[in-house]
């Protein structure tokens, strides 16, 4: 049985939220890749690079995590990988509904995934990426919403003076 699982997303910062999944989810799977998204479409605040930067500090305690860019189709990303599994977060029933469609049009392209949803805890319910990026366009106080390392890196690289 392949224990390899994928959380993919565009992490536009990651979030409390995402680091959430990502802890629960390395306590079932052997080895969890979070496959960043390069996502030009969604015209992103911060560059792949520093996405991917974020994400490697705030899990670099979490032994069984990567973190990976990608440019491709989901479904190809798994089958490069040879996962089966995709880890995706549900907050609201506006996401179940997106998360379901994606999870559809996933398996359509490749047979053998399955996805697998996680409920945030209640204290991480309210955060997206795109609360905190909003948060960011007129204050700095993110420090709450995003892990100790991602906030750091934002304000030492982005000019931001959190204190």
């Amino acid at each position: 049985m392949n224990k390899i699982a994928i959380y993919p997303g565009t992490f536009d910062p990651v979030t409390n939220g995402h680091l959430d999944i990502i802890r629960r989810s390395c306590g079932i799977f052997e080895k969890l890749i979070v496959a960043v998204a390069e996502s030009s479409k969604k015209n992103p605040m911060f560059s792949l690079e520093h996405r991917v930067a974020m994400l490697k500090l705030a899990t670099k305690e979490i032994n069984n995590v990567t973190i990976e860019p990608f440019s491709c189709l989901l479904a190809d990303f798994a089958k490069q990988k040879k996962s089966h599994i995709l880890v995706r977060g549900l907050r609201a029933v506006g996401d179940f509904e997106y998360e379901l469609q994606m999870g559809y049009a996933n398996s359509s392209l490749n047979k053998s995934l399955e996805t697998i949803y996680f409920m945030p805890t209640l204290k991480n319910i309210f955060i997206s990426s795109s609360v905190v990026r909003s948060i960011l366009m007129y204050s700095y106080d993110i420090e709450h919403l995003v892990p100790k390392e991602a906030y750091k890196y934002i304000k030492s690289n982005f000019c931001i003076d959190g204190d």
